[in-house]
Formats: C-alpha cells, sequence, structure tokens
C-alpha cells in the first residue's frame, strides 16, 4: 500500500446550526487520483479548502503531507507543497498565458520551467495569447498549469470540468491522467459521474456532509451497481413471456424492449443461446452498471448537469 498523502478523521466543519462537514474519515495515497464525488453543498469545496489550509476546521484532525492543517508552522509547509486549482479559477485577462503562469511560479522559491510547464499542458501554441481570448477549456488548462508550476507532490482540482462543452471537458480529462502519469497525487472534486469513473483510482461518495462509501469504480460498481442487463430492443410480450419460462428477471420497458438482467458470463451465453434457438432477429445491447447507478443506489437520487440532487 502507499503512504498517506492525506490523512482526514472524523472531520467536522459547523456553521451555526448547518453541518457543512459531518465526521467524515478517508485516506488519499501517494500517486492515487482520488475524486470526491457528490451534489452541490455536499461538503466537497469546504473539506478541500480545510485541506488546502484556506478554512479552518470546527473539530477532528486533518493531515496534508504529513502536516497538521491546523498548526500555523506546518501550514507553511503544506501551502509550499501543494498546488491548487479553485472551483472558479481566475487568471489576469491582458496577461498570456506564458505571463500568467510565471506570475504563479514566481511566487515561489523555486519553480518549474515554464516553457516545460506550458509544453506539459499543450498550450505551446496559445503561449503568447491574452487569458481573456481562451475558450473555456483553454482556461481550466492554463488554470492545471498554474497549480502544477510549483512542482506540487499533491494537487487540489476542485470541479475542474464544470461548465464545460464535452470535448473540452475530456481535454481537461486527458491532462489530468497525464498528472498521476508525471508521478503526482491528485484530488478531485466532482459532481459528474463519468469524470469520476473515467478518472479516479478511488472514489468516495459524499452527500449532506458525510461519506457514504468509498472504494475503486469497480469496487463500488461489483458490489452496489446491479446486474448487467441484456437489452432486446424492440422486443415484445411474448418474447418477454418466452424467456420469463427459462430466466428469474426478465421485464418491458416502456420502450418495448426487453429487458434480461444477467448474474455472470455463463448466464449470458445461456441467454444467447436462447436468442439464436429462437431466432430473435433484434438488435441486442449490453446495458453494464455505472458509477451513477451506485450514487442512485447510495443516495436514492441522481445528480443533474448543474450538480443539483434530483
Amino acid at each position: 500500500m502507499s503512504k498517506d498523502v492525506v490523512t482526514v478523521d472524523s472531520l467536522v466543519k459547523q456553521y451555526g446550526q448547518l453541518m457543512a462537514v459531518d465526521g467524515i474519515s478517508f485516506q488519499v495515497y501517494e500517486g492515487e487520483v482520488f475524486a470526491f464525488l457528490g451534489p452541490n453543498g455536499a461538503g466537497k469545496t469546504t473539506t478541500v479548502e480545510i485541506l488546502e489550509c484556506i478554512r479552518p476546521l470546527t473539530s477532528g484532525t486533518a493531515h496534508v503531507l504529513g502536516y497538521d492543517v491546523t498548526r500555523n508552522e506546518d501550514v507553511k509547509e503544506i501551502k509550499k507543497r501543494i498546488g491548487v486549482l479553485p472551483q472558479e479559477f481566475c487568471a489576469l485577462d491582458k496577461l498570456t498565458v506564458k505571463e500568467n503562469i510565471a506570475l504563479i511560479g514566481d511566487m515561489y522559491a523555486k519553480h518549474l520551467d515554464i516553457a516545460e510547464v506550458i509544453k506539459l499542458l499543450d498550450l505551446e501554441d496559445k503561449t503568447n495569447e491574452k487569458f481573456e481570448n481562451l475558450s473555456g477549456g483553454l482556461k481550466q488548462r492554463v488554470g492545471v498549469a498554474a497549480a502544477l508550476v510549483s512542482d506540487p507532490q499533491l494537487i487540489f482540482l476542485d470541479e475542474p470540468t464544470t461548465g464545460l462543452d464535452p470535448k473540452a471537458r475530456r481535454d481537461v480529462w486527458a491532462v489530468i491522467a497525464n498528472l498521476k502519469k508525471l508521478g503526482k497525487t491528485v484530488f478531485l472534486t466532482t459532481h459528474y459521474m463519468e469524470e469520476a469513473q473515467t478518472l479516479a483510482d478511488r472514489v468516495a461518495i459524499i452527500n449532506k456532509g458525510k461519506i457514504a462509501v468509498i472504494g475503486s469504480p469497480q469496487e463500488l460498481i461489483s458490489q452496489y451497481g446491479g446486474l448487467k442487463v441484456l437489452k432486446i430492443c424492440g422486443g415484445d410480450k411474448k418474447l418477454a413471456g418466452l424467456l420469463q419460462k427459462k430466466y428469474d428477471k426478465v421485464a418491458l420497458n416502456g420502450n418495448g424492449d426487453v429487458l434480461v438482467k444477467i448474474d455472470d458470463v455463463d448466464e449470458f451465453w445461456r441467454v444467447m443461446t436462447t436468442l439464436t434457438d429462437i431466432k430473435v432477429g433484434k438488435d441486442i445491447e449490453i446495458q453494464t452498471p455505472t458509477i451513477e447507478d451506485v450514487f442512485l443506489k447510495i443516495t436514492g437520487a441522481r445528480i443533474t448537469e448543474e450538480g443539483e440532487l434530483k
């Protein structure tokens, strides 16, 4: 097991009667992408701001890279060793990409070569472009570059792709995946299910200030995601009835598709053999459970594109 980079125990953050973070405990391991997945107001940003030494905790303990976030002398050491992309990243509009990254770099005693950082983030053709002229996705890449320029051991990315179009979002995903290849530990907060499932080594589902489950995406899907489903497109009641005589978990959805829940590979091939024998000439799809199914199972709700529960 890799060593702990972040260790949190019984962490509480309270604002009057509001319990923003309610006694959570977790670890982040060296070299992994760790995702906090939850809706707006779940406690994601509050938690990372405590770990970034921006916001004080109410009770419990939190250590980052072995340093205590509540000790002033330790706070200085933490800030030297972390990189941060805040939820609403802003740079100086009239400065170029290179100038903005250099400005952040100059705040540290040591920093990476600016040209090398620009190259790592695939921003070379935008080096001398003013920040105000960049697309949303490119602005976020500049934000990641700013978080990386000090060569931190741990990088916090707070909702890095919120509001981006699908292509820009995937471009940022590629950047985040590359951070792991560089040996960085990444703490990612997100309300996008696919983002967490695609990028994270481990996911913590957080809701109403509490962590519900933690595990790798595949572990969580296996435990909570439910069964795979074989969908026979445009089936009918007759086909559903035939299959129900052989298999327990058969249903007809509102679109007239026959759905067969599959326990394992052997059952999949048995169902396929049956469909071949009765010469079903329909399109067949395999639906695999996702982190979204896990979230629905755990919380009883889904998250909208805007990050709200529904």
